[in-house]
């Protein structure tokens, strides 16, 4: 009797969950090669329950803000704070199939995942807690591309500055599109925070969906003859060159949210 309660209670629980109607959901919607595409109106919804889920939806517990490194994330400059006070990245995943993955990335203060794309993707974060530098870029189209001049110079295509700015949870959900939105990323963490990741459709190498790494050039490295950018939005564009990454600290966690029923 004892134990038919509480298969009762754990069944209502599981399929009550938060985690659970959201993948329900990103199921129902999404194909695996991305064709057709979502409606707006599912996308929408989709950002709605995205918005409502909290660390605790998906078994976390809220970093403290003063971790033992506390440099943050203005205090020196990038490469030094990294071999110094590097600690990995917690990658945890919840789900993933051909259709979509969903997961989660923990990062304690100033830990970096470097500049990638998601080509023929679509992605919706949720900052669960903490605060996130977001730097993100669209490529310009037509491609505008300057080849190689030598050794050691690297082919460069241009990108136009997409988002600059630190989030801090709670805030609404962001979505970025194969061709806008920010499709190449960035992320640094200003304070321990969590970002809770829907990719449609997953990475899949042999389907051309590889994650590329780049870095990224001021406008003025590089000249362009006459290319698409006005005197005085200099800044607003970057040339982006394909590069592996060196800075990337990343561990696998255990999902500890509630199971979610196929």
């Amino acid at each position: 009797m004892v134990f038919a309660s509480f298969r009762r209670y754990f069944s209502m629980r599981h399929q009550n969950s938060k985690i659970q109607g959201l993948y329900d959901h990103c199921k129902n919607i999404f194909s695996p090669s991305g064709i057709p595409p979502p409606s707006s109106q599912s996308l929408h919804k989709l950002s709605l329950i995205l918005d409502t889920i909290r660390p605790a939806d998906v078994g976390l517990k809220e970093e403290a803000a003063d971790d033992d490194r506390g440099l943050g994330f203005f205090g020196v400059n990038q490469q030094s704070r990294i071999a110094r006070w590097a600690k990995p990245i917690t990658y945890i995943d919840i789900h993933e199939s051909d259709r979509f993955t969903m997961c989660i990335f923990c990062f304690p203060t100033s830990s970096v995942i470097p500049l990638h794309d998601h080509p023929g993707m679509t992605v919706f974060s949720k900052l669960l807690y903490g605060s996130l530098h977001v730097k993100a870029y669209d490529w310009v189209e037509p491609p505008c591309i300057v080849e190689s001049k030598g050794p050691g110079h690297a082919r460069v295509r241009l990108a136009k500055l997409a988002v600059d700015e630190v989030l801090n949870a709670p805030c609404e959900p962001s979505v970025l599109y194969p061709k806008h939105g920010g499709n190449l990323h960035c992320f640094t963490a200003v304070r321990p925070c969590a970002m809770l990741d829907i990719l449609a459709p997953p990475y899949k190498e042999y389907e051309g969906r590889k994650c590329t790494y780049y870095h990224d050039y001021p406008y003025s490295t590089f000249s362009a003859g006459n290319g698409p950018v006005c005197v005085g939005e200099e800044d607003e564009y970057a040339w982006l060159a394909e590069t592996e990454p060196s800075d990337l600290y990343m561990n696998s966690g255990v999902y500890a949210g509630p199971p979610i029923k196929p």
